[in-house]
């Protein structure tokens, strides 16, 4: 059995809630974000993508430090997750602080 932080675990709660959205694109679609998480094999660009949404919904982006957001999610490609609950961002921000950096 695989080995979760706590982070993850909210992450997985938040995916079960369906409180979330994968994807620069239908992240940009969105009314509110609390939390945006930028995958560490996302590239350049979509990286800037991301904090400018971060910029543009007034929420902290985090970025995964070893392992990449498909394995959390279990989605292929997926490179920028936004979770819509205020509750889950806040739990997934307070454990968070040795799985992901903080990019805004």
């Amino acid at each position: 059995m695989e080995n979760k932080s706590k982070a993850e675990t909210f992450i997985g709660f938040a995916m079960r809630a369906r409180k979330y959205r994968v994807g620069v694109n239908a992240v940009g679609t969105l009314k509110k974000v609390n939390l945006i998480i930028i995958c560490h094999t996302a590239s350049e660009n979509t990286v800037k993508d991301a904090v400018k949404l971060a910029g543009k919904f007034h929420c902290p982006a985090i970025m995964t430090k070893e392992k990449a957001l498909e394995q959390i999610t279990h989605r292929e490609n997926a490179k920028v997750m936004a979770i819509t609950d205020s509750a889950l961002s806040k739990a997934i921000l307070d454990n968070s602080k040795e799985d992901f950096i903080a990019r805004n």
